[in-house]
């Protein structure tokens, strides 16, 4: 078997990787009969001498390898006719933009398999950058309470060598009594309370958050079944929830009232409900003031997130009254931060993360032993045709929807 990691081609450039030098040394200790080839790169956050030194083999083309991985949506030149190529496609909610991508992938009969697709039997996601997207989101969030207080200053994620850099600036800021809640029950959201934690605020039970004060800065974390009710009852678990989630309304805004910073970091289905709506952001019992909306849905669960901001300006404002874009730290405006690519901002911690795991639990799939048929059930296209288990995105290719 031969391995390829491919260059990142996005603009604006992407720096994360697949697998480390280590990763890939790692590797070869385990299968010595394994090849791999790491196409260079000027922009990669481990250099190519980095591969060279762990006797890697650089190359220009990795397109003669039988599994080859990348991170984001690859170039049309770069798909490998014929070849099993794995990376965040971004098309399986018939996402516009992509649609030229699937196209081209299925012209050119490449296996394509999206991390986002690799599940478990129970549907539990394999693998993902969740985790560092909440770490960095709530860093954000609290970049932004700073500057809207000017009470502190942190260095920017994406300017600190890592993440113990970006501890240590944590743990010298002081923060108020503020309440900060946290949408979500995730790896994305376990990502915020690693944030929290570092920063020495404590978490509360929701009780205590809806109705208690306190002398130090604290967080509550809320899910699915904590702000969803149908005739004043929760759902009873998850599973009662997505069997119709439209049917739920959802109650967030008794968190909206006594919360000083909102952390989005949940699960949405665009049919439900939205967690408050433009009317509720004018009202006078509306207390947020800053939001980091780590799922980033333009106008979507969060309705004060008009568009995606990036990771060099992650902050811009919303008017209360207006519901346009306006000064960030005006008075009447909501501070927010929605900046959707999160993880690029610590891509060396994030590709050691997700390394580690396709080391663990993708590779060997490849190599023989995927009894729950995890790559058989992620591939998108294969032979030039959609699989059945992505048949409904013929119509998004057709040009139909």
């Amino acid at each position: 078997m031969k391995i390829g990691i491919i260059k990142e081609g996005k603009t604006p450039p992407d720096k994360r990787v697949g697998l480390t030098p280590e990763h890939c040394a790692q590797l070869k200790r385990a299968y010595p009969n394994l090849e791999i080839k790491v196409q260079r790169s000027p922009i990669r956050c481990f250099a190519d001498e980095e591969y060279a030194a762990a006797g890697i083999e650089l190359t220009d083309s990795v397109s003669d390898c039988y599994v080859i991985f990348g991170v984001k949506e690859v170039k049309f030149e770069m798909l490998a006719e014929g070849k099993t190529m794995l990376f965040f496609s971004h098309t399986i909610k018939k996402q516009p933009y992509n649609r030229e991508l699937l196209r081209e992938v299925l012209k050119k009969k490449v296996r394509l398999i999206d991390y986002e697709t690799l599940t478990y039997s129970n549907g539990a996601r394999v693998l993902g950058f969740g985790r560092y997207a909440g770490i960095v989101g709530a860093y954000n969030a609290l970049i932004a309470y700073g500057k809207r207080y000017k009470s502190f200053e942190l260095k920017p994620a994406y300017l600190s060598a890592d993440m113990k850099e970006m501890g240590n600036e944590l743990r010298k800021i002081h923060l108020p009594n503020i309440k900060i809640i946290v949408s979500g029950g995730g790896k994305v959201a376990n990502g915020v309370k690693e944030t929290m934690e570092t920063a020495g605020i404590r978490q509360v039970s929701i009780p205590d958050f809806l109705n208690g004060t306190f002398d130090k800065p604290v967080y509550c974390n809320a899910d699915i079944l904590d702000y969803h009710e149908k005739d004043g009852k929760p759902p009873k678990d998850f599973a009662e929830f997505v069997k119709d989630s439209t049917v739920w309304e959802n109650t967030f805004s008794k968190f909206t009232k006594v919360a000083d910073i909102y952390i989005s970091a949940h699960f949405w289905d665009n049919k439900s409900a939205h967690f408050f709506t433009e009317e509720d952001v004018k009202k006078d019992d509306f207390k947020v003031k800053v939001i980091a909306d780590i799922t980033c849905d333009i106008k979507g669960s969060v309705p004060t997130t008009l568009r995606s901001s990036t990771i060099a300006e992650p902050i811009y404002g919303y008017d209360r009254t207006t519901g346009q874009e306006a000064d960030p730290y005006a008075e009447n405006s909501i501070t927010i931060m929605a900046v959707d690519n999160l993880p690029c901002e610590v891509p060396k911690d994030a590709s050691e993360g997700f390394g580690q795991d396709l080391i663990d639990k993708i590779i060997p799939l490849f190599l023989g032993n995927d009894k729950e048929k995890i790559l058989e059930r992620a591939t998108i296209a294969q032979k030039g045709e959609l699989t059945e288990y992505f048949s409904y995105l013929q119509d998004y290719v057709d040009g139909k929807a």
